[in-house]
């Protein structure tokens, strides 16, 4: 049984920065692509930032490039979200998933993940 623990949501002002941490449990962390995905009110769960298993590929969406990096640590089974100049549209519940069939492209579609944490608040305000 994988079990996928997020930690560092808050309440923060934008401009700020945080890092998100997801800790991974369960069968090797290495053999997992992983992924953040995030959801805000209302809205539908929306691919935010992947990597790759050997973390040699990343991938992220448009609205959050060049402002978030992920990365993982394999030797602590953990990857990060490291969120700069963050913004009040940047509100929402963040969900670590693993993926153990997919890579590439793919991973930027929630349905390409088989397991996912609880999440963790990230409230923005102006």
């Amino acid at each position: 049984q994988v079990q996928l623990v997020e930690s560092g949501g808050g309440l923060v002002q934008a401009g700020v920065s945080l890092r998100l941490s997801c800790a991974v449990s369960g069968r090797t962390f290495s053999s997992y692509a992983m992924g953040w995905h995030r959801q805000a009110p209302g809205k539908e769960r929306e691919f935010v930032a992947a990597i790759s298993r050997s973390s040699g590929n990343t991938y992220y969406a448009d609205s959050v490039k060049g402002r978030f990096t992920i990365s993982r640590d394999n030797a602590k089974n953990t990857v990060y979200l490291q969120m700069h100049s963050l913004k009040p549209e940047d509100t929402a519940v963040y969900y670590c998933g693993a993926s153990s069939i997919y890579t590439g492209p793919m991973l930027t579609q929630p349905g390409a993940y088989n397991f996912w944490g609880q999440g963790t608040q990230v409230t923005v305000s102006s």
